[in-house]
């Protein structure tokens, strides 16, 4: 094994066990007794439901990661990675064509191997908590309009790519970032409008008492907005939630139907005016372009790293190829790209603070928002103690208790 292997290695191991150091950690630091700031919000029954919930997810969680390193290690080692290369460029297929067919079979044996982890989250997890209100058409349907939006969206920037890559010479890695770039803006214009509504039913919220108050909250904070929408989010899970996207004319705010139907006028009012505060501090603008900037980075390593022999050596693969540099590069980066996320969750969870200071600060009262948090919270059966460790590398939101914390220091209290 040669010194990409090793690294390659290391990672895979390192990050595994970083993982299960944390789920440990956060499964030890589950407390029996309800912090005081739920008290009257939380029941004891409920309080242990959540902490139940969270056991069972980080097991499964813990089962899931250990099969997935165990299959990338035996197709690695296994030397499966040439055989299919071997095996596909025997059809004399141009090299973009089989570039496409070789990711589209790895991408497809990963579909396979993690379904019945899918169904089993879904309908037994999910169900034995009370969230799951999926039916199995719908899983089916979904799962099927994800495999043609993943060929028609991926393949064509795949192929794209690939193209980019075999014949742009040295720049290649400056094109990529181009069409990647508007390729990203694309999918901001049209998620909201057309790709959103092919899993979820958008219905503008009907005239009444809380399009009025929101209307009118949207008004005071100078905030254009023509419409807000109802999700039917209870075709497939009881949680709850709220969110902003896109730009422009095609920006949305939408809610929840189980949102709508577990908070009051007044609460809703205040998750509203969280969104509006993304938008108002300019977080959805400046992660695009945090994404593209470092989109930039990763693309530029590709390009040094992606004919380097000795990563293709470290697969056993006989013959170079771009579509193979390009999987064996994203398990070379894979150290770099888990320090970025810790990065940017950082600044994730300082947004959200943010967020809530422009919504207490700008709503009749804060206690409304943050009421609405701690309803949030029971009703998807958070953790409300999770481990320090494990917020550091997976939270993009703070802790419930921490974001009290935040909106109390925040009103002067």
């Amino acid at each position: 094994m040669n010194i990409y292997g090793i690294i390659i290695l290391a990672a895979l191991l390192i990050g595994y066990t970083l993982e299960l150091l944390s789920d440990l950690l956060n499964i030890q630091a589950l407390k029996s007794k309800l912090p005081d700031e739920l008290y009257g919000i939380y029941d004891e029954s409920s309080y242990a439901k959540s902490q139940q919930y969270t056991r069972a997810q980080t097991r499964f969680g813990l089962i899931t990661d250990s099969v997935d390193l165990l299959v990338i290690l035996l197709v690695w080692f296994s030397g499966w990675f040439n055989e299919l290369d071997l095996y596909l460029r025997h059809f004399g297929f141009n090299t973009i064509l089989t570039g496409l067919l070789f990711t589209g079979i790895l991408l497809l044996g990963k579909l396979i191997y993690s379904l019945p982890f899918q169904i089993y989250s879904t309908f037994v997890i999910e169900e034995k908590f009370g969230f799951n209100k999926t039916k199995p058409i719908t899983f089916i349907l979904d799962l099927i309009k994800v495999i043609i939006l993943s060929i028609l969206f991926g393949g064509l920037v795949l192929s794209s790519l690939l193209a980019i890559f075999e014949y742009a010479g040295p720049g290649a890695w400056f094109y990529c970032w181009v069409v990647t770039t508007m390729f990203i803006l694309f999918i901001q214009i049209i998620a909201p409008t057309w790709i959103m509504p092919l899993f979820n039913k958008f219905t503008p919220l009907e005239e009444g008492e809380l399009k009025t108050a929101i209307m009118e909250y949207a008004e005071s904070v100078n905030f254009s907005l023509e419409n807000i929408f109802v999700i039917d989010g209870s075709r497939r899970s009881g949680k709850s939630n709220a969110f902003f996207t896109g730009f422009g004319k095609h920006k949305r705010i939408a809610l929840f139907d189980t949102l709508v139907s577990k908070h009051s006028v007044e609460e809703l009012v205040a998750i509203l005016a969280h969104e509006i505060g993304h938008y108002k501090r300019r977080h959805l603008l400046k992660g695009m372009v945090i994404t593209i900037i470092h989109l930039g980075f990763m693309l530029y390593f590709l390009s040094i790293f992606v004919s380097h022999k000795g990563l293709f050596d470290a697969f056993y693969m006989t013959s170079p190829s771009v579509y193979a540099g390009f999987i064996f590069f994203g398990l070379l980066f894979s150290p770099i790209e888990m320090i970025v996320s810790v990065v940017l969750n950082y600044f994730s969870r300082n947004n959200e603070y943010e967020a809530d200071r422009f919504a207490a600060g700008t709503i009749d009262n804060p206690d409304n928002l943050i009421l609405a948090l701690k309803k949030l919270s029971v009703n998807n059966l958070s953790n409300l103690t999770p481990h320090p460790l494990n917020v550091f590398l997976h939270y993009s939101h703070p802790t419930l208790l921490s974001r009290i914390d935040a909106i109390h220091t925040s009103a002067g209290r």
